[in-house]
């Protein structure tokens, strides 16, 4: 039987990278832990299966964040499992680059239906659904700050969802939840590194004064205290995790 007087995470887009590292910090701190995933059902369920075997507890719940319906079924199973949920993390995103002059219809479309409605949907269901005392830890990027040619549509979303985030933070006023954002760097991650040759990854590498490219262990570490008990006075914020690049 499940344990249901623990705090329980959604973590979005949790069958790897950033997210699959959000999961198994939240876990090891406590936290049961719903392992979102769209299409990588078979790494979902590793995840939930590395999380049992330390100790923790999770499920896998698959939704396409952009489905306002899934969204809502991925938190009914969480409730259902868990008996509430405390802390929504807002991984799920997908990443393409193009010029503004080169970016067709389904290249805009499609990272608004993910990046920018799956986070609506998300946000929406967490303002009504949330435990009071909770956490909501969304994801930008620090390209809002460095501009990059290319990342026009995607960095024009993710300056989107850090207004969101200050905004959600004062409309839920009076309930102890805080709404916080994340914006990583470059980080060694499936997303970033494909279709880059190596010599973008290593000079790209080189650009914060700590000379690496982040890890998802960094940004899970920042994750985990924006969204525990030693984060509780940081609201409304967005939170730059980059090595000092920008």
């Amino acid at each position: 039987m499940k344990n249901t007087t623990n705090k329980t995470a959604v973590v979005t887009g949790a069958s790897r990278g950033i997210g699959a590292a959000v999961a198994r910090r939240l876990a090891a701190d406590g936290l049961n832990v719903i392992v979102n995933y769209a299409g990588g059902q078979a790494a979902a369920q590793e995840v939930v299966q590395e999380i049992e075997a330390a100790g923790g507890s999770a499920i896998a719940a698959q939704a396409d964040v952009s489905d306002a319906a899934a969204v809502r079924r991925m938190f009914a199973s969480a409730e259902s499992a868990f008996g509430g949920v405390d802390v929504l993390v807002n991984n799920a995103g997908i990443m393409k680059l193009a010029s503004i002059a080169d970016s067709d219809d389904a290249l805009f479309d499609s990272q608004v239906a993910v990046n920018l409605k799956g986070s609506f949907n998300t946000l929406r269901e967490a303002a009504n659904r949330l435990r009071d005392g909770g956490a909501i830890v969304n994801f930008s990027t620090s390209v809002v700050g460095l501009n990059l040619e290319t990342y026009g549509i995607y960095a024009g979303i993710k300056a989107a969802i850090e207004t969101m985030t200050s905004i959600l933070a004062k409309e839920l006023r009076g309930r102890a939840i805080t709404v916080n954002a994340v914006a990583p760097g470059p980080t060694a991650t499936e997303l970033f590194l494909d279709g880059k040759p190596q010599e973008v990854v290593d000079r790209m590498a080189k650009m914060p004064p700590l000379e690496r490219l982040g890890t998802p262990a960094d940004i899970a570490n920042v994750v985990a205290f924006l969204a525990g008990p030693d984060g509780k006075w940081v609201n409304g914020q967005t939170l730059r995790a980059n090595g000092g690049i920008v």
